[in-house]
Formats: C-alpha cells, sequence, structure tokens
C-alpha cells in the first residue's frame, strides 16, 4: 500500500483582479465578470505513489506547483479534482515560522508543535533537550520566536519535525536556508530517517542534494508532470531544459546557447532554480589574467559572467572565501551599497580586492546569486573555485590574514617599526611574542575580504 498517493489530482484558484469597494461596485462587477477574477491551474491531472521508506525529490522552477502539491498531501488544502492519500503520522515543515506563534518563546513553540502534530506532551518532555540541542538554541530556547532571525526559525521547526519519529516528513526549501553546517546536519538527519524506514517527500531546488538522497524524482512544469523516474535523467532533463534545451526527450542531447562554468572542484556544491545563472567564474590577477595563485598583499579579482533567462529585478552576486569550511569572509552587491535594479539577458561583474590579506595557504571560492531577501537562490557555486596563497618574501606567518599592523616599543626609547632590529638594551620576555591564534568564526556576510575593494558591473 502506498504511504502516499496522487490520482489524477488538480487544483485550481481564483484570481481577483479587481476588489469591489462598495456595495455598487460589487452590483456592478456581478454584471460585468469578464477580466475581475481568471482561473488559475496550479496543478492539472498530477498522479504518481510513494511507497513506504522511499525518498521523492519534487523539482521544477518556480511556479511550477511543488508547494501546492505539498500543501495537499498535508491536507493544508483540498484537491479541486482527484484523489490525495497519505497513510500514517505526517510531519511538514513548508516554510519558515509555520506552525509558530511570534509572541510564545523557543519552548513553548516546540510543544505547540509538537500537540499539532499529535505528539503526547509526555513524549516531547523526553526529547526536548535533543530538540534544542540539534536546533543550537540552548541560549535563546525562552526568548520569543518573534526575535529569531529566519535561519533560528528553520533550526528549530526542522528539530520540531525530524525528532518526532513521523511516518511520512515533507520538506519544502528548509535546506535554502542556514548555514553549510546546518545543512549538512539535516542531511545527516534526513539519511537516518530514511534508513529507519521513513518516508520522505522532498522539494529543493538543491540539484546536487536531491540526486545524491533521493531513490526517484518528479519533476513538474507548469502544473503537470514533465517525469519521473531514476534521479539522473530527470535531473539532467531537467537542467537541459533549464539552459534552453527546450521539451526534448529525455536522454536526447541538447545544445545550450549558453556557456557552461568552469568544472567544479571536487569537494564543490551547486544548487538554483536557474532564472539567473553563473556562466562563468574567474580568479584573475592584477594585470587581468586568469590565476590560481596569488601572493598576499598582491591583487586579486573576481569575475562573474552571468545569463538571466527573464527580467530579474534586484538580485544580489555575491562572493564568499573559505579556509576549509571556515568562511573567511563574504561580501555581496547588497551590503556592499552596490544595489542592481535588474538583469537581463547576459552580464558581468568584478569584485577587486587591491591588497589580498590571505596569508600562504589553500582556499577555496564560492560565488553566488540570489533575489532581494537574499533566500532565493538563483545559482550558487559553493567552494568550487580552489586557489592558492603564497608568502610574497618566504617568510612563515601565522593565521589566514594579515592584520597590516605595526609594532613599536614603547619604553622610553625610540618607536621601532616590524622588521627592524630593537635597542640591546630592552629583550621581551620569552614567549611574550606568541603566534597569534587562528580564527574562530566566520566573517559576517557583507564583511569585505580585504582593505580596498570596489563593484563594477557591465549589464
Amino acid at each position: 500500500m502506498p504511504a502516499i498517493r496522487f490520482e489524477g489530482v488538480a487544483k485550481r484558484f481564483t484570481i481577483h483582479h479587481e476588489r469591489a469597494r462598495s456595495l455598487q461596485d460589487a452590483l456592478l462587477h456581478a454584471f460585468r465578470r469578464r477580466g475581475w477574477r481568471e482561473e488559475f491551474w496550479a496543478l492539472r491531472d498530477v498522479s504518481f505513489a510513494v511507497t513506504p521508506g522511499e525518498a521523492l525529490g519534487v523539482i521544477g522552477a518556480n511556479g511550477s506547483g511543488k508547494s501546492t502539491l505539498l500543501k495537499l498531501a498535508t491536507r493544508l488544502l483540498a484537491p479541486t479534482h482527484g484523489r490525495v492519500d497519505v497513510r500514517g503520522r505526517v510531519a511538514a515543515l513548508l516554510e519558515l515560522g509555520a506552525g509558530f506563534h511570534p509572541e510564545l518563546s523557543g519552548r513553548d513553540n516546540v510543544y505547540l508543535n509538537a500537540s499539532i502534530l499529535g505528539i503526547p506532551r509526555r513524549r516531547v518532555d523526553e526529547r526536548f533537550a535533543d530538540i534544542v540541542e540539534f536546533a543550537g538554541l540552548e541560549r535563546f530556547v525562552d526568548t520569543p520566536v518573534k526575535r529569531y532571525s529566519s535561519g533560528m526559525q528553520a533550526r528549530l521547526g526542522f528539530a520540531v519535525a525530524v525528532h518526532v519519529e513521523p511516518d511520512v516528513l515533507l520538506l519544502d526549501e528548509v535546506l535554502a536556508v542556514g548555514d553549510l553546517q546546518f545543512q549538512e546536519r539535516c542531511l545527516d538527519r534526513i539519511r537516518a530517517l530514511h534508513a529507519a524506514g521513513r518516508t520522505i517527500l522532498l522539494v529543493s531546488h538543491d540539484l546536487t542534494a536531491v540526486a545524491q538522497f533521493c531513490t526517484r524524482v518528479l519533476w513538474l512544469d507548469d502544473g503537470q508532470v514533465r517525469a519521473l523516474g531514476a534521479p539522473g535523467p530527470v535531473i539532467e532533463e531537467y537542467r537541459r531544459h533549464l539552459l534552453g534545451g527546450g521539451g526534448r526527450e529525455m536522454g536526447a542531447r541538447a545544445h545550450s546557447p549558453v556557456p557552461s562554468p568552469q568544472p567544479l572542484a571536487p569537494t564543490g556544491r551547486r544548487w538554483g532554480s536557474g532564472e539567473i545563472e553563473l556562466v562563468g567564474v574567474e580568479l584573475l590577477d592584477g594585470a587581468g589574467r586568469p590565476a590560481t595563485r596569488f601572493a598576499t598583499g598582491e591583487p586579486l579579482v573576481v569575475r562573474l559572467r552571468y545569463h538571466a533567462r527573464r527580467r530579474v529585478r534586484r538580485p544580489v552576486f555575491g562572493v564568499a572565501i573559505y579556509a576549509g569550511g571556515l568562511q573567511v569572509g563574504g561580501p555581496n552587491t547588497r551590503v556592499d551599497g552596490q544595489p542592481i535594479e535588474q538583469v537581463e539577458g547576459e552580464g558581468e561583474l568584478r569584485y577587486r580586492i587591491e591588497a589580498l590579506p590571505l596569508l600562504a595557504g589553500a582556499y577555496t571560492l564560492s560565488a553566488a546569486v540570489y533575489d532581494e531577501q537574499e533566500l532565493h537562490p538563483f545559482d550558487h557555486h559553493h567552494q568550487c573555485y580552489p586557489f592558492r596563497v603564497v608568502s610574497p618574501d618566504g617568510v612563515e606567518r601565522y593565521g589566514l590574514i594579515d592584520l597590516a599592523g605595526a609594532w613599536e616599543m614603547v619604553a622610553g626609547s625610540q618607536p621601532v617599526a616590524v622588521g627592524q632590529e630593537p635597542p640591546a638594551v630592552v629583550a621581551a620576555p620569552r614567549g611574550a611574542l606568541a603566534p597569534p591564534a587562528r580564527l574562530s568564526r566566520p566573517a559576517p556576510l557583507g564583511e569585505p575580504v580585504g582593505p580596498g575593494h570596489e563593484l563594477t558591473a557591465n549589464r
């Protein structure tokens, strides 16, 4: 018996283009309905079944009907036509803040969420510590949820959903919010639930995660099932469709007019909905030549070439530099005061660092373009572009960045700059100038990675 079954499901919404402001307007509109309201079919003739223990990924462009499908599965919506059957206890995380009361604390909302899911208070008491620990909100569990950031709400909502032992877990875009560490914890938890025989229905624009995690993939296009099958062929056809390949048959070769970005690094991941695509990401030296090796203090330029398939207002372009799993900096066009009103077609942006502050070591670059709120990824290349930094003079220095500071002696003697011999009569205690500790936290989003940087755009 399938855990989830959709049979000929269709869902219709009514769009009101004009609202009556008085009784007279209402009477007039009753005789002039044309142009006043419109029927919109979010889903048409959707049929599929998910067996117990299966993980089904749902992909598709914005407006294709993915979220409507999940809301039908949770019975938040009723189908206009067809039948929806879901068996077992259902836990759903459909959007940020869903099921939370903003005035209540995180603690109270855990119990509220669990009661909505039909979980006895005694069982919540047993799992409460695990829920809070997974969410990483021990210090803020008694703070009203209205003061939580979007990431904190996502962590708390996901923690509740995965700790109530659901038979069916429905997830909508939650992996697009939060840092990489939280995303990896979410995926690990989902894998554990799947291994325990739980049924998963996952909506995500992260095609890499869908391919790695799901056993089958459903592609929705304009409210209809475009393809359903193994992850590899379905995702490949969807990529070709986004790149302009049109509706060719599965496995047919498609030719994209847009050049593909350079190959990803072995550890890189890429996700996004594709309205804007980064078709080229390059690291350039001070002379404008492509390079993967730079010296501390020298210029570094990141060149981003993009292709917008339609007009998109106020996108946010950004880059980030990582040393292993530690983010050193993450500037973007919004926080750096360089907003872009709109993009359409092909274009190029450059981010310039006049004096690279990174010390010798191996690093990776991420590049991304998001919507105005920085919540929806159009195209995100995570740690896809490796490069190396060397010392300009061969001297070993400690840490990740050159702080560009200066030492001076203040003991009645003349100031002594770094690199000069101190007076013989002054001696520092042994160990007084120990190497500085490595950075212990990532730089805040939008903090420039160097002292001199500029952004130029060619649209």
